[in-house]
């Protein structure tokens, strides 16, 4: 499989992302892939139920007592919502209405953000776009650990907190990495969600907030599905910066496991990333995969070759605007 990686300091490379050329590459062999680009009919539905399914979940829990509202915001609640994170994701690629009607998916992203608890959707978008386009890139690419990341969460215990804490360094390193200023869209998305939030707590009182909030955060903490996140880009395996899985949970997920897949083509929606790994099987077959992120999760934290140091860093010129 290849050598693993070695702790110290981050995999400084001097080559090109390796997402453009395969899919150059691809879309000269199999140019009917770009007829699965576009948008999936059925995501703004799907999202939809399980925005309202949560809302229902607010009113059930209300009367619950403490250790059940965190029981079913870790076990139930945070699934959804953890799921609405990826949704939202695929919304940032345009993938619910369509390029030509980018506003409408830019709203439905704030709805689907409803259920997190705490405004999201706006400020993802815009970072997200960096980290296709600089993938790895030094101070643009805030998917990135800071270097404090790197040096102190080196031991198994420590790693086991950072993995804890991840939506927090999740959130606050954007603002230290590579800071941007405040959209209108992000006040909008905050304005909503706020609102909403306060509409709940009159209702119903302040345990449906928790809920809604400690799900969020408890599992994009330590829970399987947030293995995800070490899956896609930590380098377990020296020279490859991206990695896929096909495992089951891709059905909670939207197809976020297929990551090598989605790289390469970004403007294909979730539900049709299976399609373009049968299609261009050979480009994706021989490549590592991972096929359990409670196993990433495990190797993360137990092997001493692998920690947040564990990215592939390279530097790139910021493309120019359009």
């Amino acid at each position: 499989m290849g050598n693993r990686v070695t702790r110290g300091d981050f995999e400084w490379v001097y080559t090109e992302q390796p997402h453009t050329q395969r899919r150059k590459e691809i879309l000269a062999k199999y140019p009917e892939i770009k007829s699965l680009m576009g948008p999936d009919p059925h995501l703004k539905w799907i999202v939809s139920g399980m925005v309202f399914m949560q809302f229902l979940a607010c009113y059930l829990v209300k009367d619950l007592s403490w250790k059940w509202i965190f029981f079913w915001a870790y076990g139930f609640g945070g699934c959804i919502n953890h799921s609405l994170t990826l949704a939202i994701h695929d919304i940032s690629h345009n993938v619910a209405f369509g390029n030509k009607q980018a506003k409408w998916n830019r709203w439905f992203a704030v709805f689907a953000n409803l259920p997190i608890g705490i405004p999201y959707s706006a400020s993802f978008k815009k970072y997200h776009i960096d980290h296709h386009r600089y993938l790895g890139g030094d101070s643009l690419d805030v998917d990135i650990p800071t270097d404090f990341e790197g040096w102190f969460f080196c031991t198994p215990l420590r790693k086991l907190l950072w993995l804890f804490l991840q939506p927090l360094f999740y959130s606050l390193r954007p603002l230290y990495v590579n800071p941007k200023a405040i959209t209108r869209m992000e006040i909008f998305n905050a304005l909503v969600q706020f609102s909403i939030d306060l509409i709940i707590y009159y209702f119903w009182g302040l345990k449906p907030i928790i809920y809604l909030i400690a799900g969020t955060i408890l599992c994009m903490g330590l829970h399987p599905i947030s293995g995800h996140f070490i899956a896609e880009h930590y380098m377990f395996l020296k020279g490859y910066e991206t990695y896929s899985y096909y495992g089951p949970l891709n059905w909670l997920t939207f197809n976020v496991g297929y990551h090598m897949e989605h790289h390469d083509f970004p403007s294909i929606p979730g539900c049709r990333l299976p399609m373009v790994k049968k299609i261009a099987a050979e480009y994706y077959d021989n490549l590592p995969h991972h096929q359990s992120w409670i196993r990433v999760l495990w190797d993360f934290v137990f092997d001493d070759s692998i920690g947040p140091y564990s990215r592939v860093k390279r530097l790139c010129k910021l493309a120019k605007e359009s």
